[in-house]
């Protein structure tokens, strides 16, 4: 069911570092993500960009700074309670091979659940409706150890999309994905903007999909933000070659007017 998108910025960060022991992962990072719109982080390997996704999530904490969410600090709220206003969806995510989809899918109900209020018609048609939207409702009785990299992933979304979160996060949701798969998921993605009116955090490692499916690029480099803005600004031959260390070609896709991104070396070599 298609919904109103409201404006504005739906999380803010503001001056966010993080550690892993004495390391420091992210260094003061400020960045706010609009409301009802696709966002992605992208940048090299080792950049920060799964480590930012899972502190909005509030899965680390910072050593600095803070996420606001709707101006609320995530600290002042219970696990529950964030928990249905922020789903996430890790790199590899794992779950029993027997179980079926319809019982992952449930899982996504958990936040909803009280010892007053426990299973209930709200809970069944969330997952009904999280079913059909990702196009896995035939597939409820199958075991996930059956299932198909491409189907796999359809049904760890609508276990997210069954929490009934206005924020996703997704972390390399097409990884080890096929060019069909690939497609099929991010396709689903846009559909969860377009219908549902979602606001989604996506981590990508293809600077090409990035640009095609983000309304709002965020490069990462070392742990710090390089440039946030429209795919059409940010994806530059100089950009390509500052963030990713590579020199390549930059042309407006025919078919769907995006930057369209060519490698062609390693930034700094020659061609001869």
């Amino acid at each position: 069911m298609a919904s109103a998108t409201p404006t504005g910025n739906v999380i803010s960060i503001e001056g966010l570092s993080l550690d892993y022991g004495k390391v420091n992962v992210l260094h003061s990072l400020s960045l706010a993500i609009p409301r009802g719109k696709i966002t992605v982080l992208a940048g090299a390997n080792g950049c920060g960009k799964s480590t930012l996704l899972r502190a909005i999530r509030r899965l680390h904490k910072p050593s600095k700074g803070e996420v606001l969410l709707e101006e609320l600090s995530l600290h002042s709220l219970g696990e529950k309670a964030l928990a249905r206003k922020i789903g996430l969806l890790t790199q590899s995510p794992s779950a029993p091979e027997d179980m079926t989809v319809q019982e992952l899918v449930r899982l996504g109900r958990y936040p909803h659940q009280t010892l007053l209020q426990p299973w209930n018609a709200g809970d069944a048609e969330a997952i009904e409706q999280a079913m059909a939207g990702t196009g896995v409702g035939h597939l409820r009785d199958r075991r996930l150890g059956s299932l198909s990299g491409g189907q796999l992933q359809r049904a760890w979304i609508a276990m997210v999309l069954a929490q009934e979160t206005d924020i996703i996060c997704l972390d390399e949701p097409v990884n080890h994905l096929d060019l069909a798969h690939q497609l099929e998921c991010l396709e689903l993605v846009d559909r969860l903007k377009q219908q549902f009116g979602r606001t989604v955090v996506l981590v990508l490692h293809d600077l090409n999909l990035a640009a095609r499916y983000g309304d709002t690029l965020v490069f990462l480099r070392g742990g710090e933000i390089v440039a946030t803005g429209a795919p059409a600004d940010l994806v530059t031959e100089a950009m390509v070659a500052d963030v990713f260390g590579v020199q390549a070609r930059v042309i407006t896709d025919p078919v769907h007017g995006r930057p369209l991104c060519i490698p062609l070396r390693l930034a700094g070599t020659s061609s001869e």
